[in-house]
């Protein structure tokens, strides 16, 4: 199945809905479609290759994204907020390849061979020109389908490999074809070079629901985009999330549009949950987990979980607020201990999935066992109703004196009390014992003292698992999708250790 399929089948059954952009002057699928067959016949005379974004969002990204697919072209966004040098290496691994950049970044990926480089707006009026739109596309054999570079932060970014058989599998799977009303819109505000934004615009169009493109995050412009476009749905990393509701609040506001909202990306702590449900009751949550390496989504915490496990005063029901749900139909998960061993209920260790929308793949690197499961390198467990709760990445784990110490449960501890309004918890270096708790802690109000927080989580932890250090500061480190930096965290430890 061809990702360029998923807006075929769109625009030939509702050729007049609109399909992106503004609410007052929308884009029609049938449009849609014109300009990404416009754009990829005016892309296959620029030059061979991938086709490589770097800009913000738009309604151009879907454009592009599908005259990719038309052309059965690897597609490769780009982190625009990276480094000149970071980002002209990583243009340059693409070769060839034709790079379609915002007009105001066009200079910062010039003169590198093999990259063409052109700006949005000559492909913006490239797939308006009747001369390109009447032009046939001639589908070809589907491959990869889009490219995303990781973060990087242990050397190089890889390039994550997923072919058009796992994005459709997905999609497919997950959506039922033009089941949105008519009047549902989706905010995408994650950026271009993230898996949820990927899987956003194939989901949006195949569900036929709108699509409407924030350039960049704030919580203002994010609450005004809502309110303004009458957004029905949307999604957010629990970092926006609570800036959101923050915002809310101030203006007394509830958005009565919304309907459904998902997030993902990141440890969502209990408060900012609790407190979401509370205001916006009308509205459906769902937490979504899953991986650039497995297509997006791989399990799901629905919103009746959500109202059940609020409701109710079972700690192993209410407890599942935590938990990210089960793995979705057509999917395998388990639970393996470092031997590989398939570990029993309530048994922590890494989490294995697989499934057809699994591509587990790096360019020239498959992570795929032999029998096509992957390992997700999170760490996690299931309880007895076969609700996955993930305590963060193996790596994040903290060995202390051989005994395996998740920072989650101290966070979500430290997250309880009232003068805390943020916290991370990592691994420094010890001599005694490998490794001991450092907590790095935002505090709200009258700041606690050390001691009296390391007797906050004494009294609800053993105390192997109380921080010995505690280091306040005015705000955490993160990236642009709302996951905490811990290498940051660790770093600075580490250089304080060694000095």
């Amino acid at each position: 199945m061809h990702t360029a399929l998923l807006l075929e089948m769109a625009a030939g059954a509702f050729p007049d809905r609109a399909a992106l952009g503004a609410r007052a002057a929308p884009v029609a699928f049938a449009e849609l479609q014109a300009r990404a067959r416009g754009g990829a016949a005016w892309l296959a005379a620029q030059g061979e290759g991938s086709i490589v974004w770097l800009g913000l969002n738009g309604p151009t990204l879907p454009v592009a994204l599908f005259a990719s697919g038309v052309l059965g072209r690897p597609f490769a966004p780009l982190n625009y907020r990276l480094p000149d040098d970071d980002l002209r290496r990583l243009a340059a691994r693409t070769a060839p390849s034709v790079a379609i950049a915002d007009d105001d970044m066009l200079a910062r990926i010039s003169d590198i061979p093999g990259v063409v480089a052109i700006a949005r707006s000559a492909f913006d009026a490239a797939c308006l020109d009747p001369a390109n739109r009447e032009q046939e596309p001639e589908f070809v054999d589907p491959d990869i389908a889009v490219l995303l570079f990781t973060s990087g932060t242990t050397g190089e970014p890889k390039a994550a490999v997923l072919r058009h058989r796992h994005l459709a599998s997905y999609v497919i799977s997950t959506v039922e074809f033009m089941d949105a009303d008519d009047d549902e819109a989706a905010l995408v505000s994650v950026p271009p070079y993230h898996i949820a934004g990927v899987s956003a615009v194939l989901t949006s169009i195949y569900g036929g629901r709108r699509l409407v493109h924030l350039a960049a995050f704030t919580p203002e412009d994010w609450v005004a985009a809502a309110a303004g476009e009458e957004i029905t749905h949307a999604m957010l990393v629990p970092t926006m999330l609570g800036r959101v509701l923050d915002v809310l609040e101030a203006r007394g506001e509830c958005l009565p549009h919304l309907r459904s909202l998902s997030y993902g990306g990141g440890r969502m702590p209990a408060a900012v949950i609790e407190r979401a449900l509370k205001l916006l009751p009308q509205v459906n949550f769902v937490n979504a987990y899953g991986l650039t390496e497995t297509s997006s989504t791989i399990s799901v915490l629905g919103p009746d979980d959500h109202r059940a496990a609020i409701a109710s005063d079972d700690p192993d029901v209410r407890r599942r607020l935590g938990s990210v749900g089960r793995v979705l139909p057509g999917l395998e998960l388990e639970i393996r201990g470092p031997s590989g061993e398939v570990m029993p209920t309530g048994s922590a260790g890494e989490v294995y999935v697989r499934g057809e929308q699994v591509a587990g793949e790096y360019l020239g690197k498959s992570l795929l066992d032999a029998d096509g499961w992957f390992p997700t390198n999170d760490q996690g467990w299931l309880d007895g109703e076969g609700f996955l709760f993930v305590e963060g990445r193996l790596d994040d784990v903290i060995v202390r004196g051989g005994e395996n110490i998740s920072p989650g449960e101290i966070e979500d501890v430290l997250r309880a009390h009232p003068q805390v309004a943020d916290v991370a918890v990592v691994g420094a270096p010890d001599d005694q014992w490998g490794e001991r708790v450092a907590a790095f802690v935002v505090t709200r109000g009258e700041a606690p003292t050390a001691d009296e927080l390391s007797a906050w989580v004494k009294a609800r932890l053993r105390s192997t698992k109380t921080p010995e250090t505690y280091d306040f500061r005015a705000e955490l480190p993160y990236n642009e999708t709302g996951k905490l930096l811990r290498r940051v965290l660790k770093q600075e430890l580490a250089a304080k250790t060694a000095a």
